[in-house]
């Protein structure tokens, strides 16, 4: 039988609970004490002598409650212990402060061969090689470490940690050490599971816009076919993100995702790169090469800025689309693979053909999937929250508290017509969390040209007379050129002014080595 009895702190108030207990002469099997609670653990008793003990328990001085439990915190504290050895699937040991076992779970004994009985009877040492555990133990400083070892001619990383209690001087005392094991099998497993996609591939998207919105809501539906699929949109904007994301909701997601861009190479390069090339197709490449197709296979190959593709590479293409098979450089034998296509383009395709620079055949051949990827300026919507996104990002890898965004800069980011995209954006909010010396980001900390669509970056946002501008330019420029020419005389040399002109100007804009920070 358990009791519980809740009770004020008063000197001598367990040895008064003890003589009623000695009277029913009942023997004790344990007592703790903690918090405001006192627990008593005896044999079960007749219930007449049960109804006699709890009104003179209930009448001791300071004790508010007695009432029976199931369990002391000890017990439930040890089976807690007991289940979590169990459940867990590695190997973990529990040693003293000489490395002798005191006990292991399911899993140790099992990776030994052996019994709790027999596992005990030996010192850690015993079992674990590569690792000096006598030395960690003696150690004045004690800390937790990883280290390589090996049970058993097997290799496993182990997390070795101390076990401390406090001692009588306040000071924490080491009782032992746990240590738990992980094989590489595992270690591989939890890796892989760390970096599992979500099953919600698209769940990474910042959809507040109407316009992204749709263009998830239709990737959504076409991810799962297999039709050449074509994505639109400005340089920037996330058309690759959208490409990985529908390969990653596909049934092909445990295959490569493989990614060609179209642009950047020179056409030969490009076309070994695509189809690979036979045995001796170059002089100094004696063995044939796989290219892109042949690694994908079972995957997706996504071809960045097909609209750059040469008329060579466009008939391959085509036939590859056709009947899904192709021919290396230099090779004639034929080969057939199964991949998904997904091409992206940021030009008009349908004006490349009308200009005969695109085949009309292919055109029409990739124009059946067609997605189109919102610019950022017609997702307004978007910006603030993609920017606390990046923000936060950005924060995690410096490692400070992410800051906040002024109203005045909210503004500023929504106004803006970002024509380099979320691309842009990502790179103007990582130079201006770096450089940010406060805890709030305000319109200042970022350096954008003004922009205007139809002149592109131009001086859009003047304010003030002509005089002012000249004033803010001059001001900014030498902003920028003090930190490298910290004294007049330099400035005035890289300039082509007077010594007294730049002496004049920097005092007029407050520009001083206490003001801007020199190299």
């Amino acid at each position: 039988m358990r009791l519980e009895i809740r009770a004020k702190d008063r000197l001598g108030i367990v040895q008064d609970i003890l003589d009623i207990l000695v009277r029913h002469e009942i023997s004790i099997s344990g007592v703790e004490i903690g918090d405001g609670y006192i627990w008593l653990n005896f044999p079960e008793i007749e219930f007449s002598q049960f109804q006699h003990l709890m009104p003179e328990l209930r009448r001791i001085d300071n004790i508010i409650d007695v009432k029976t439990t199931n369990f002391m915190p000890s017990e439930r504290e040890r089976y807690e212990f007991q289940t979590i050895l169990k459940s867990v699937p590695d190997p973990v040991f529990s040693v003293d402060v000489r490395g002798r076992i005191l006990t292991a779970n399911d899993a140790a004994m099992q990776q030994c061969i052996v019994g709790e009985q027999d596992i005990t009877e030996f010192n850690i040492s015993h079992w674990l090689k590569g690792f000096n555990f006598a030395r960690w133990l003696e150690a004045k400083n004690i800390e937790a470490v990883t280290q390589k070892v090996q049970l058993l001619e097997q290799d496993f990383l182990a997390d070795m940690f101390p076990i401390f209690v406090p001692g009588d001087d306040s000071k924490n005392v080491l009782a032992g050490a746990v240590v738990m094991l992980k094989s590489e099998s595992r270690f591989g497993e939890q890796m892989t599971a760390f970096r599992r996609i979500d099953n919600d591939s698209f769940s990474g998207f910042v959809t507040q816009s109407n316009a992204m919105r749709k263009a998830v809501r239709e990737a959504k539906k076409m991810a799962g076919v297999d039709a050449p699929m074509l994505i639109m949109g400005e340089t920037g904007s996330g058309k690759e993100l959208l490409a990985r994301a529908c390969h990653n909701a596909s049934h092909r997601k445990e295959k490569p995702f493989l990614v060609l861009n179209c642009a950047s190479l020179p056409d030969n390069v490009a076309e070994s790169e695509l189809f690979g090339y036979g045995a001796g197709a170059y002089k100094d490449q004696p063995e044939e090469k796989k290219g892109l197709l042949d690694q994908a296979d079972g995957g997706t190959l996504f071809l960045d800025e097909v609209g750059e593709m040469s008329d060579q590479l466009q008939s391959k293409l085509l036939r590859f689309l056709q009947d899904g098979s192709f021919r290396r450089v230099g090779s004639e034998n034929e080969v057939k693979v199964n991949v998904h296509i997904i091409c992206s383009t940021q030009k008009d395709l349908s004006m490349l053909v009308q200009e005969h620079k695109f085949r009309e055949d292919l055109f029409y051949r990739l124009n059946v999937l067609t997605l189109a990827m919102p610019s950022l300026r017609d997702r307004k919507a978007d910006v603030l929250p993609l920017s606390e996104f990046f923000i936060k990002r950005v924060c995690k890898q410096l490692g400070r508290i992410p800051p906040s965004i002024s109203k005045a800069c909210q503004d500023y980011l929504n106004q803006y017509p970002w024509p380099g995209n979320v691309r842009q954006l990502e790179n103007t909010i990582y130079r201006a969390v770096s450089l940010l010396d406060g805890n709030e980001l305000t319109r200042e900390n970022f350096q954008l040209p003004a922009y205007a669509s139809d002149f592109g970056y131009a001086e859009t946002e003047i304010q003030g007379t002509l005089e002012d501008s000249v004033k803010r330019f001059e001001s900014n420029l030498l902003r920028r050129l003090y930190p490298s020419y910290p004294s007049t005389r330099q400035l005035a040399k890289k300039l082509g002014l007077s010594h007294t002109a730049i002496a004049n100007k920097l005092r007029e804009y407050g520009i001083n080595k206490k003001t801007v920070k020199v190299l």
